[in-house]
């Protein structure tokens, strides 16, 4: 064997060691990076001069339930009594889920578990909540949905979670009909809305803003035909990944998203 020879297949040699290297770096990274749970669902977004925190939940690796009582039948109310739960290491991040009257009862329908907890409220009335059409955000296994309170009542599948608000932000890809661009009433507001069946996205602003600019954020920027508005000026986040968990006064029900266990 010459020394060409010999060189060049230690070269040759060297090639397929660092290949196999790399093979075996990349197949490793790729089986962590399945591995692990997505960390920050929740992340900042800019629209129309307004600063806005958007928290994703793939329903097929988070379940989104709602939570009003702790075991003993007492008002959790608080991201940090929702946190001792025994699903609270689980939670990726939570809102208020709605209304609530001055006992933190639901103002509209509240499912749980199955459970119908409270009707639906089709009274009229003054405030939000009655500035109709209102909805309801409802969960069933790995589907959502967000509907006119109407449409919703037409449905004979039960849901396992529901919560009602109102009004509804879009309805079926077009604004709310009440909603004035020249409003100037603004107020930190949270929501809700959907893309196709198994992605839920939730938003609460960082500024005040109108309802007409809330709708636009869902429709425009996050892609959702339908959008609830859930409550405005007691609007609360709890997301680890941010490091926060607003603590602005007791609430009424929560919506939560869980890592789904492997």
């Amino acid at each position: 064997m010459t020394l060409i020879s010999l060189a060049l297949g230690r070269l040759l040699s060297w090639t397929a060691i660092i290949l196999i290297v790399i093979l075996v770096s990349v197949g490793l990274l790729t089986r962590r990076a399945e591995a692990q749970p997505d960390s920050d669902p929740c992340r900042p977004v800019q629209f129309a001069d307004s600063t806005f925190v958007v928290c994703t939940a793939d329903l097929r690796k988070y379940e989104v339930r709602l939570f009003w009582r702790g075991p003993g039948g007492e008002v959790l109310g608080s991201f940090d009594r929702l946190k001792q739960t025994p699903e609270g290491s689980r939670v990726a991040f939570a809102m208020n889920a709605g209304m609530y009257h001055e006992d933190r009862s639901p103002v509209g329908l509240y499912v749980e578990n199955g459970k119908e907890l409270k009707a639906a409220n089709t009274r009229n009335g003054p405030g939000n909540f009655h500035l109709k059409p209102n909805g309801i955000f409802f969960v069933k296994g790995r589907q959502a949905g967000v509907l006119e309170t109407g449409a919703y009542l037409k449905r004979t599948s039960k849901p396992d979670f529901a919560t009602q608000s109102g009004p509804m932000l879009v309805i079926n890809g077009q604004i709310h009909p009440q909603f004035s661009e020249q409003s100037t009433s603004r107020k930190i507001r949270n929501g809700v809305g959907v893309k196709g069946q198994s992605t839920v996205v939730f938003a609460i602003s960082e500024d005040p803003v109108t309802f007409s600019t809330f709708a636009r954020l869902f429709r425009d920027e996050l892609d959702c035909a339908n959008a609830l508005f859930l409550d405005g000026s007691v609007s609360s986040l709890y997301a680890p990944s941010l490091e926060r968990m607003d603590t602005l006064m007791p609430m009424g029900p929560l919506v939560g998203a869980l890592r789904r266990r492997p």
